[in-house]
């Protein structure tokens, strides 16, 4: 049966024992402290990272499976004799994936190309994007401002556009930029009808994904791009000219259910390999790309914890040193309690709840630190940090733990000297 009153009484005394040396206890546990701070810290930084990673990840759909044109790459030889070099993904292959796969929910196809936009004198880089109406919620962009691309848009070709935010920012300062009109490579005009939110961007996610930043995109109809722009694009570089002819530059395909992902998207590989002997497209699954970064993530965690848990057992070897240190010092009082009637039990409950009031401090103060530090460090990086119930939780437990081993060992050795060798001591 416990006896709480004895355990009470034990507690009292460690805490008056570890007063008498202030200056050592606190450099005693401050292994400790570090320990459990940098688990919580490390664990809190890495789980932020992971969450950002993770989201940009959903934030291109788990329904969804990215199938991107690619330049099949060609020697110099090559090059001189194709004037113009014809590749990617086609509306033919749109079509026919379309009505060959069952699973297929939605198909959302755009074009891309890089131009200046300009209005009055304010000129910036844009990602000129050919898109459909089915583009805005597929990618999940958000308007901020008026209205997407729509059906008639399309049907009538119209000369409109929708901007990122950024862009929108750079271009017309402060001003409302619904109504205005911005000029593309110094010859088409386009009427702004919207403004889309920020959004993350999916810079580093996935190898055969382009570094898309949403925030500087300059939408128009996809069948405006056709007719205006066309699908042959020239470009000059000193003294060089190359053309390249490209319908569509991404295929957002929207399964009807997770579980059908991987098998439609290994048969949208098969369907295109029959037609794109270059192997001019890579095909990504946004799904599969999440699951490798949660495992990832747990990995992380793992290592960023091994490393942390490090301070730990140096806080745990510096509790057993001083506790031997005490036991030298005490031999006298403890031989005091042998003659007077103590049990070895009793020299080793003393010393080893001494042991765990030290543990216990540190790891008490290492949580304050720990839990107070990742806010203080996403104010001051703007990144994202995330503190989980578990982090702190392991951190203390291994910290006491740790403190209670490397404690039994002295405290054996207190209850183990001989009173009567102790008694001389005195």
């Amino acid at each position: 049966m416990i006896q709480w009153k004895k355990i009470t009484a034990l507690i009292r005394m460690s805490l008056r024992s570890l007063m008498l040396h202030k200056l050592r206890s606190l450099l005693t546990v401050l292994g400790l402290v570090l320990g459990v701070a940098s688990v919580i810290i490390m664990l809190s930084i890495a789980e932020g990272a992971g969450l950002e990673n993770q989201r940009r990840i959903e934030s291109l759909g788990i329904n969804n499976v990215v199938v991107r044109s690619v330049k099949p790459p060609q020697d110099d030889q090559q090059q001189q004799r194709q004037r113009l070099l014809e590749y990617g993904l086609t509306y033919d292959d749109m079509q026919r994936i379309g009505d060959t796969l069952p699973n297929v929910q939605q198909i959302a196809p755009f074009r891309e190309f890089r131009h200046e936009a300009r209005y009055l004198d304010r000129v910036t880089e844009a990602r000129v994007v050919g898109v459909q109406p089915e583009y805005a919620p597929t990618n999940r962009i958000e308007i901020v401002q008026g209205r997407f691309i729509e059906p008639l848009d399309l049907e009538a070709k119209a000369n409109v556009c929708v901007v990122g935010a950024e862009l929108a920012v750079k271009l017309f300062r402060y001003e409302s930029a619904v109504g205005k009109t911005v000029q593309i490579a110094d010859r088409h005009r386009f009427q702004v009808i919207g403004v889309t939110g920020t959004k993350m961007s999916s810079a580093g996610i996935g190898s055969s994904l382009a570094a898309q930043d949403f925030n500087k995109d300059f939408y128009i109809p996809l069948t405006t791009d056709q007719k205006r722009i066309g699908e042959v694009l020239v470009r000059r570089t000193e003294g060089s000219r190359t053309a390249e002819k490209l319908e569509l530059s991404q295929l957002t395909i929207r399964v009807t259910e997770p579980k059908h992902v991987k098998t439609t998207a290994a048969a949208i590989e098969s369907l295109l390999a029959l037609t794109h002997e270059k192997r001019d497209f890579e095909i990504t699954i946004p799904l599969d790309l999440l699951e490798r970064a949660k495992a990832q993530q747990q990995l992380q965690n793992f290592v960023l914890g091994s490393i942390a848990a490090i301070s730990l057992l140096v806080g745990g070897i510096g509790i057993m040193n001083i506790m031997l240190a005490t036991v030298s010092e005490r031999t006298g009082e403890i031989g005091i309690r042998r003659a007077l009637g103590a049990k070895k039990s009793d020299i080793t409950l003393q010393f080893l709840v001494e042991t765990l009031v030290l543990s216990a401090s540190g790891a008490m103060i290492g949580a304050i630190v720990g839990l107070s530090t990742p806010p203080i460090i996403s104010a001051i990086t703007g990144r994202e940090t995330v503190i989980t119930f578990w982090g702190p939780c392991v951190a203390v437990c291994v910290a006491l733990a740790t403190g209670l081993i490397f404690g039994i060992y002295p405290a054996r050795q207190a209850a183990s000297l001989d009173p009567i060798e102790a008694l001389r001591r005195v």
